[in-house]
């Protein structure tokens, strides 16, 4: 067979190859479901990016392959390895000079030993100590000589990757008087930017004669502490990483092997660096557990790699209060967990801009929330659903759908004039057209063809639906069909009685008028109290202000009243059980609002005897009506009943 032959036919099942990698408005009705089903608005945005839509390529699983990695990375071998590394040179060297001075008989190989013989027990201190000795044997020389030269090539190889070279011959006097004058001059760069100096140019000179040791190429200071820092914090966190008797062996052995001039010009560049970036792990240290033991330079790359990953955990957590998946490094998730990964963070970053582009989600300073636009679609789906059980259930058809939003249909149609919001009359309207232009099809419609239903203006209601907060509530599994109940009852009212005035007031110990978004958002309240007589005050402001309409007043609640304000300094004053003070403090309120010409209706949530008979001694006492619904029945009920009570007179 020569060549490559393809096939094309119709797409059959299976996702679609050309569709987008997330469907947003699918994502906005996932968060929309666990609202109404009693979840926290924060938390289900949360969760939405989290764990993805549908459950799949969220940061969870991006978040546990990081821990994965960092878990491997401390097996990856034990962080004492330089100073393991020295002794066994020394040990080494201090072999190869005894065997050398045994064949020696002369009073300076005798005292020779007795200095070998009497080295402290501490590795840096012998090292110390023999800085000055004269060695016989050669092979000696050279161990002893590669702890030095090898700890300082590390070292400076660590720190600064192109001084590794010339580490290496540091021996040369021209080569430490080189390595001597970047430090210096590196030095004095950052003590300017330390003290918020503009160094734009002398940046750029310092890159100029000393750009060959920073292969990193940072464009500007930065960028420069930024590499230097790091680096620096994963020695410092090497150093917090040993035990105090390894500390002070491997601090001493570095002190030798830099000397002392290039070890304070380090020790003055980890101040400087330190304070130019403190968010940096400078103090944390690792417990690493491995069968190999690691070089310095191998330890403190380990070190800066599970420092890599832990910036990406804290990214990845987006915890910190304005979050964005923006903060994400999607460089670094590539570099560390792969393509595939940052392809993950790539998508949810879209998905994330699509629902604020496409207005789904705002941003505040707590992180994301939905927008008014959300809400309202939120909203539309719970009067979908308390719809759908009016629809099935025994109280006959409620959808409102057919009649007009400005009023009542009274039969007659009249011409459209520019502002009309009443819905077309169709026949009318195609009969106009068809007498003026003849039977042709299709049948073109003119604008003074056009005719609209006349409607009777509507009685406007002014309702107060005041719903219970307090723990209780969700505790007893009532939190989401409340919710549900309350953004069904706004969008009816918003979407086909706009001339009606709601007021939601949620109450706890305290109560307070809460919007959509903020009944959406609203957690229970951890503090215990039921003030009731404070909600009903707050309806009854509500209705005083619309003095013209039915005043309506829905009260769901699952507890007798355990609250009430203070006349004197307005406190809530909590007691359990109820005091007598609480309950005429709150039988007041019903009072007034029943000499107003309120509806009060209750509807009691759970089987408290305490609760029914307060229920129904308002009942009675307002000529209102108690109710005892299912939760996932109260939807229906107040729906229903406010309907009903909006067509009264008073």
């Amino acid at each position: 067979m020569t060549g490559n032959r393809f096939r094309y036919g119709q797409w059959r099942g299976g996702p679609d190859p050309l569709a987008a990698p997330y469907d947003v408005r699918e994502a906005v009705d996932s968060v929309g479901a666990q609202v109404l089903a009693g979840g926290s608005l924060r938390e289900a945005l949360r969760d939405l990016l989290r764990h993805g839509p549908n459950g799949r390529g969220g940061l969870d699983e991006l978040t546990a392959r990081a821990r994965r990695l960092r878990r491997e990375a401390l097996r990856r071998g034990n962080l004492d390895g330089a100073v393991t590394r020295a002794r066994a040179l020394l040990d080494q060297a201090l072999a190869a000079e005894r065997d050398e001075l045994r064949g020696r008989d002369d009073d300076s190989a005798r005292f020779a030993e007795t200095v070998l013989d009497n080295l402290p027990r501490s590795t840096a201190r012998a090292v110390e100590e023999l800085a000055g000795y004269s060695w016989a044997s050669d092979e000696a020389r050279q161990a002893y000589q590669q702890i030095l030269d090898g700890l300082r090539d590390e070292a400076l190889g660590q720190r600064f990757a192109g001084l590794r070279d010339a580490a290496r011959a540091a021996a040369d006097p021209a080569v430490q008087e080189r390595i001597a004058e970047v430090m210096r001059d590196l030095n004095a760069l950052l003590a300017r930017h330390a003290r918020s100096e503009d160094t734009t140019d002398a940046f750029a000179e310092f890159m100029r004669r000393h750009g060959e040791f920073f292969p990193e190429r940072p464009r500007d200071v930065d960028e420069l502490v930024d590499v230097l820092a790091r680096r620096a914090a994963a020695g410092e966190r090497l150093l917090r990483s040993l035990t105090d008797r390894q500390r002070e062996e491997l601090s001493g052995l570095l002190r030798q092997s830099l000397g002392d001039r290039l070890a304070q010009e380090l020790a003055t560049l980890d101040v400087t660096l330190r304070g130019l970036r403190p968010d940096l792990p400078w103090g944390r240290g690792e417990r690493a557990r491995g069968e190999r033991s690691l070089g310095y330079g191998e330890a403190t790359g380990l070190l800066d790699e599970i420092a890599d990953l832990d910036d990406l955990l804290d990214q990845l957590a987006q915890e910190h209060p304005g979050a964005t998946l923006d903060d994400v490094d999607v460089d670094a998730v590539a570099r560390t967990l792969g393509r595939d990964a940052a392809d993950v963070v790539g998508r949810l970053r879209e998905l994330e801009r699509e629902l604020r582009r496409q207005g789904w989600v705002t941003r505040d300073a707590d992180g994301l929330t939905l927008s008014p636009k959300a809400l309202r679609r939120l909203a539309g789906t719970a009067l979908r659903r308390v719809f759908n059980d009016l629809s099935a259930g025994p109280r006959g058809q409620h959808d409102l759908r057919a009649a007009g939003a400005a009023g009542e249909v009274s039969g007659g149609s009249r011409p459209w004039e520019y502002g009309d919001e009443q819905p077309l009359d169709v026949v009318r309207t195609l009969t106009r057209a068809v007498r003026r232009a003849g039977p042709t099809v299709p049948v073109r419609l003119a604008v003074e063809d056009f005719e609209v239903v006349e409607t009777e203006r509507r009685a406007s209601a002014a309702v107060a639906l005041c719903v219970d907060l307090s723990y209780s509530m969700i505790s007893q599994g009532r939190w989401g069909p409340m919710k549900q109940t309350a953004l069904a009852l706004s969008h009816l009212m918003a979407t086909r009685f706009p001339q009606d005035a709601l007021q939601i007031v949620g109450f706890g110990r305290r109560a307070a008028p809460l919007t959509q978004l903020e009944l959406a958002a609203v957690e229970p309240d951890l503090v215990q109290g039921t003030n009731l007589q404070h909600a009903l005050l707050l309806a009854g402001r509500h209705l005083r202000r619309h003095p013209d309409a039915e005043p309506v007043v829905l009260v769901v609640t699952d507890g007798e009243p355990t609250a009430h304000l203070d006349p004197t300094d307005g406190e809530a004053l909590f007691h359990w059980p109820s005091l007598p003070e609480t309950v005429e403090a709150t039988i007041r309120e019903v009072d007034r609002l029943t000499r107003y010409g309120a509806t009060l209706n209750l509807f009691m949530l759970g089987d408290d005897p305490g609760l029914r008979r307060f229920v129904e001694a308002v009942a009675r006492r307002s000529r209102g009506r108690m109710f005892t619904p299912d939760p996932d029945d109260l939807g229906e009920y107040v729906v229903s009943d406010y309907l009903r009570a909006r067509h009264g007179r008073r």
